[in-house]
């Protein structure tokens, strides 16, 4: 129910979201200068007996993902002075501004704790925080369940951390970071891979990664757009940083090689059936929310491999391999962030996001439909832009294992490389079904016949992340170079004189003639199409236009029905890989006089979510059982609950003796 509109309301949005930007920006400055000069930043909080010094620590690792987290909150913050709007007349503005500051903070806490207490308190500040944004609109059942799934998750994850911590603990004797690092040498062997897999676990369930995904394409289409921005753009990497502060600051240098196989099957299984069940989805957020899961598959594609190849000693491509994984980080946070952004401003000028009632927007919100156009090219890995690059480079860095011997690599990597570039093709599909149904065409939909274009803050943000898109793709050799001495801190290795960083353009390996940089392979794949052109332009003269009316089947005028859906797109891939996705269809057919001749025909497609309905279900029923079993206990009477004392004192004091 719409309320007056409060002035109160709006000073909050504008000063809020304001500060939020200037705070982004001093992450920005902070993260450059730890990046630039090597000097870590350390900062003691508090002195505790128990606990020891809890205290803020901030090398390299932590300002590469504190400076993504800082310029995509930067620029979200722009889009939130406009995006916001709407809720002025729905919901209280304070609460919103007070979760989005605590939101931002408590994530870059996490990179920059240097203490286990600090460092899971701030864990659980986001968690919380996530949890009440994403149950912002909480009148909406699916919100709050959307809401509940993740906080029972996240908090699952949380408990392994817990006990990857108190394992450290036990053989360092201290909470702190920095006695941490290094430790793995001076750990036995089970007490190393119990921390590896409480890590994978307890950090790739706030990643995201396929089995512990369920939460994701969920949570993501709840919240409003500019937190699904931070939440898919961001947050979900300090997931990622915590594999990475774990695996390669904490137990390393000596890694197993079993570690990296893991590490790779969790990848390629998350990329491939995240972008699958992406092509299905016709919800634009929940759309991309499964793209987040893939495309953190192709993150630990490049953080397996650096594990595989560290832990057969050759730590250059190693390095390499990881520079990839961190440089898709930051690629995946802008396309990522932009996309959500149009998605939001989709949202926002129609009222749905139901790629299946949209059509047509490009003539309606050009500046939209054309940045989001660029998102899509960008995370579909083309080239000139972003998203091209840090795939190029994990393939490099996978292609280069093929020289290595072991058996365990010669498996690993022809799969992970022909499954990355299946991830690739399909991506492409996803997107330009998501693009032409929604943006092309006719209006399908009152929504989309009176759609608007969004606010200029919007706008100017979109544009923004679009630019960073472009930069990060014709000059990657900038962020390589940054993350090079990154790579070395992690793995004793300075790649500078074994790579040619092109005048900046990007990192080609010099001992090998096989690698091509991507700017010169765009400027080959633009020469397909241009030399064509300019030939036929030679040879055949000037073009002529001629104006004629599309055939429409003989009908005298095109409609929107006619164009091809989304659920038609998709049938193609839907067929061939019908039996991941155990399609249901129901098809309603309403008779008007004849059965020649149909009122309607209603269509509903339905897949099934393998991972649901065979581990978690069975979880579920299993604990459902068990505590209707358990319930049996609870009489009611205090006579019962005496004897139940009294016996567990018995039983101790004969466990004592």
């Amino acid at each position: 129910m719409l309320q007056p509109l409060n002035p109160v309301n709006r000073a909050v949005k504008n000063l809020g979201f304001m500060i939020a930007l200037i705070s982004s920006i001093a992450g920005c400055v902070l993260s450059l200068s730890i990046l630039l000069s090597g000097e870590p930043l350390h900062v003691d909080v508090l002195q505790t007996r128990m606990f020891g010094t809890i205290a803020i620590h901030a090398d390299r690792l932590s300002a590469f993902f504190l400076g993504t987290i800082s310029f995509l909150a930067a620029v979200v913050s722009i889009y939130s002075l406009g995006y916001a709007t709407e809720f002025l007349q729905r919901r209280n503005m304070v609460w919103l501004v007070f979760l989005y500051h605590a939101f931002l903070l408590s994530m870059a806490g996490v990179v920059m704790a240097g203490h286990t207490v600090l460092f899971l308190f701030v864990w659980e500040v986001m968690s919380l925080t996530t949890y009440f944004l994403i149950n912002y609109d909480h009148e909406d059942p699916a919100s709050r369940r959307a809401a509940f799934l993740y906080v029972v998750m996240t908090h699952i994850g949380t408990a392994f951390l817990v006990v990857m911590f108190m394992i450290l603990y036990v053989y360092t004797g201290s909470f702190s970071f920095e006695a941490f690092t290094s430790a793995g040498p001076r750990l036995p062997a089970v007490a190393q891979s119990l921390i590896f897999l409480c890590a994978t676990i307890g950090f790739g369930i706030k990643a995201g990664i396929i089995p512990f995904h369920i939460w994701l394409p969920e949570a993501h289409p709840a919240a409003p757009s500019n937190i699904s921005a931070l939440m898919s753009g961001v947050m979900i990497k300090t997931g990622i940083y915590g594999m990475v502060r774990v695996f390669f600051d904490f137990l390393g240098p000596e890694i197993p090689e079993w570690w990296g196989i893991l590490i790779l099957i969790l990848a390629v299984t998350s990329s491939v059936l995240g972008v699958l069940y992406a092509l299905m989805e016709h919800d634009l957020k929940r759309l991309l929310a499964f793209h987040s899961i893939e495309n953190i598959g192709i993150i630990l594609m490049g953080v397996g491999a650096a594990l595989l190849f560290s832990s057969l000693g050759n730590k250059t491509l190693a390095a390499i391999a990881l520079i990839a994984g961190l440089y898709h980080v930051l690629n995946h946070a802008m396309f990522k962030g932009l996309l959500f952004l149009g998605a939001g401003s989709v949202l926002h000028g129609t009222r749905s996001r139901n790629i299946e009632e949209l059509g047509g927007l490009i003539k309606k919100m050009p500046w939209t439909s054309f940045f989001f156009l660029i998102g899509a090219v960008a995370i579909s890995g083309l080239p000139p832009l972003n998203g091209f690059v840090s795939e190029w480079l994990t393939f490099q860095a996978l292609l280069l294992g093929f020289h290595i011997s072991d058996l365990a690599v010669k498996i690993a990597v022809p799969v992970t490389v022909a499954l990355l570039a299946l991830t690739g093709a399909l991506a492409a599909a996803c997107f330009v079904k998501a693009f032409g149904i929604t943006f092309l065409g006719l209006p399908r939909s009152d929504h989309a016949e009176h759609a608007h274009e969004s606010s200029p803050t919007m706008i100017t943000a979109m544009g923004l992340l679009a630019m960073a898109c472009v930069v990060f793709g014709v000059a990657p050799g900038l962020v390589v170079s940054a993350l090079d001495p990154l790579a070395s801190s992690l793995l004793g290795v300075n790649l500078s004189g074994q790579v040619a960083l092109n005048g900046g353009m990007l990192l080609v390996p010099q001992s090998t003639s096989t690698s091509i940089a991507p700017p010169v392979l765009t400027a080959l794949l633009m020469a397909i199409i241009v030399v064509p052109l300019l030939g036929g332009y030679l040879i055949g003269g000037k073009l002529r236009k001629r104006v004629a009316m599309t055939w429409a089947c003989g009908l005298q005028k095109i409609g929107p029905q006619m164009q091809y859906t989304a659920t038609g797109f998709s049938k193609p891939i839907r067929m061939i890989f019908s039996n991941i996705y155990r399609a249901t269809h129901e098809i309603e057919i309403s008779e008007e006089t004849s059965p020649y001749f149909r009122a309607s025909i209603t269509y509903e497609l339905k897949t099934e979510s393998v991972f649901l309905k065979h581990l978690y279900e069975p979880v579920y029923n299993f604990i459902i059982v068990s505590a209707r079993m358990v319930r049996r206990i609870q009489t009611g009477h205090v006579q019962s609950y005496l004897a139940y004392i009294f016996i567990t004192l018995v039983l101790l004091l004969l466990f004592a003796r």
